[in-house]
């Protein structure tokens, strides 16, 4: 949210300074943490990115360096600065407050991971010092600046009277904006899951400047304005969003984290055929990796393993992805049928139930227990490779110079895949099913009074999220080169499990296609990269939907019906306003 005041007086910050003081504090501060990050900040390169050398910065200096610089952005845009009020259009003071809260944060946890981790502050180099006292400055400052007075229900901190005005740009400056925004999220993914899996330190340093700086973003109204730039654009933006990830590949030269770009891809495909039924239709599905299991144990048994069943069997990858989508569908609409009747907790225990039913099933198909199927615990093995049009996906290739190894081509693989699942759901959406999916949602007593089929049109959202979950399983099973049922229950201390799908939609903003993409990441990339939280990721989970309902409840990323439910006086068209005691009208208007 974006707040102004018109006209008036706003009331001095909690720290009593002069406004010209602390406008003043914030670019100097700025700039003693950019010059900190080319000192040397500890004496021993035994701290994680060796952060001893004059005049190079590394590691968690570079995070330094770019969260000083945009605190140095905003901060002469309190100045007025041209050609920086685009940065913060509406004025306000809040965003400047978060963008420094990125420098000190990682500043100061910084000093304290070196003096912990290498045993005491003499440790720790003139840098860090500089670097931790200026980084408070423009937090001192922000803090500083004038704002609305306690129990007006306005948040932020605000200097500008005015409401910023809609600008008119031509379609080629706007397609420009959303070129240069999906390069920046390519650079900065790609710094992100470049950092090495033992460098802890880094990493959170890289999460304490994403969230703050993404947080003072979202307050500046730039969020907003770069998510109506992409949806006027729709197609320009989802071409680049793809052209993207086909580059990413080329970034890396370990094939690790192509198979980490794989997983996320794959888990966020299926959080996407959940969303259909959570997102869209309001049906709370406990046991949907089920879904995900009985698509890839389908492909296993058909695609040539030595030790499916059906050995003899091997279906080219068409057929193979067909048949899990088909067993997928088939079990979703027999699940579906006879308990889809059912509402709210009801339901949400019905599916808990198919999805620990699958896992026991699967685990006693060994011969012994029962048929011998699926092998057991043990699961079906040594899947081969694909082999599409000729190219093998298990083999290196090189293309224009660059190594592409087996997760990379896999990767090419499930971009297709995504880029089909994304294209269903949007025409899904849009149709008049989606419409009464979103109907039944709303109020599904209300829908069935206008004529529509509840049953019949949750029935169709089972089914069809069911088979996208199918599909994405078909190459799971593929590049991880076996199936086994210890993935598939409800919570676990590594995805897939519904806990993570479930999670990953509602973080992300449910009803939307970036949403459970960029949840389903989020939530895959923090264990991979703290290996302490494999052991704690239902915790980690909990506390992160607790922000977030505390914080952000329509998700990271929100439809307008979203924040419409959630923020209803911040998103009418006329703001709220509040006359205060001392005659200062506080206008509220939705960032």
């Amino acid at each position: 949210m974006t707040d102004t005041i018109t006209p008036g007086r706003a009331d001095r910050g909690p720290i009593p300074l002069p406004p010209a003081a602390a406008r003043l504090l914030v670019p100097i501060g700025a700039v003693g943490t950019i010059a900190s990050a080319f000192m040397s900040w500890t004496w021993t390169p035994d701290f994680p990115g060796n952060l001893t050398i004059y005049g190079y910065p590394a590691g968690l200096q570079i995070l330094a360096l770019v969260a000083g610089a945009l605190t140095l952005l905003y901060g002469l845009s309190l100045w007025r600065v041209k050609g920086l009020d685009r940065l913060n259009p509406a004025g306000a003071t809040s965003p400047v407050f978060l963008v420094a809260l990125s420098a000190f944060t990682v500043c100061w946890f910084t000093g304290i991971a070196i003096a912990v981790d290498l045993g005491g502050l003499v440790n720790l180099d003139p840098g860090a010092w500089v670097a931790m006292a200026a980084s408070a400055l423009p937090v001192v400052g922000a803090l500083a600046l004038p704002h609305p007075a306690p129990g007006t229900g306005v948040r932020g901190y605000f200097t500008k009277p005015d409401q910023p005005r809609a600008g008119t740009r031509s379609g080629l400056v706007e397609r420009a904006v959303i070129t240069v925004g999906t390069a920046l999220a390519l650079v900065v993914f790609t710094y992100g899951i470049g950092i090495n899996d033992d460098d802890s330190e880094t990493f959170i340093g890289f999460l304490l400047v994403l969230v703050f700086a993404s947080w003072g973003l979202l307050h500046a109204g730039l969020v907003d304005r770069y998510s109506a730039l992409s949806a006027r654009h729709k197609g320009f933006a989802a071409t680049l969003a793809f052209v993207a990830a086909v580059i990413f590949p080329f970034t890396q030269s370990d094939d690790h984290n192509a198979n980490i770009g794989v997983n996320i891809l794959i888990f966020a495909t299926v959080a996407l055929g959940l969303n259909i039924v959570v997102g869209l239709t309001g049906l709370l599905d406990l046991g949907y990796v089920a879904f995900l299991g009985v698509g890839a144990y389908a492909a296993a048994l058909v695609s040539g393993s030595e030790y499916s069943r059906f050995s003899g069997v091997h279906f080219p990858f068409w057929a193979a992805a067909l048949t899990g989508m088909a067993a997928s569908l088939v079990f979703g609409v027999l699940i579906g049928a006879p308990t889809l009747r059912l509402r709210g907790d009801y339901l949400a225990i019905v599916t808990l139930g198919f999805g620990e039913i699958f896992r026991i099933a699967v685990n006693n198909l060994d011969g012994d227990s029962g048929p011998d199927i699926t092998r057991g615990p043990n699961g079906i093995t040594q899947i081969p490779d694909l082999s599409i049009f000729g190219f093998h996906l298990g083999d290196q290739h090189q293309i224009a110079g660059f190594t592409l190894g087996r997760f990379a081509n896999y990767l090419f693989l499930m971009l297709i895949v995504t880029a089909i699942v994304v294209l269903v759901f949007t025409r899904a959406a849009d149709s008049r099913i989606g419409r009464s999916w979103i109907a039944i949602r709303e109020d599904e007593t209300a829908a069935t009074a206008m004529g529509i089929n509840g049953f019949r049109v949750k029935l169709i959202a089972f089914a069809l999220g069911a088979s996208l979950a199918g599909l994405a399983g078909t190459v799971m099973a593929h590049v991880n080169y076996s199936v086994n049922p210890q993935p598939y229950q409800f919570a676990g201390a590594a995805p897939p499990n519904s806990a993570f799908l479930l999670a990953a939609v509602v973080l992300g903003g449910m009803g939307t296609v970036s949403g459970p993409l960029l949840g389903a990441s989020v939530l895959y990339l923090v264990p991979e990269k703290l290996q302490f939280l494999q052991n704690y990721e239902l915790l980690a989970f909990g506390v992160a939907l607790i922000l977030l309902m505390r914080f952000r409840p329509e998700g990271i990323i929100a439809n307008r019906r979203q924040k419409l439910e959630f923020h209803e006086t911040g998103q009418l068209d006329v703001p709220a306003q509040t006359t205060l005691s001392d005659g200062t009208t506080v206008t509220k208007a939705g960032a």
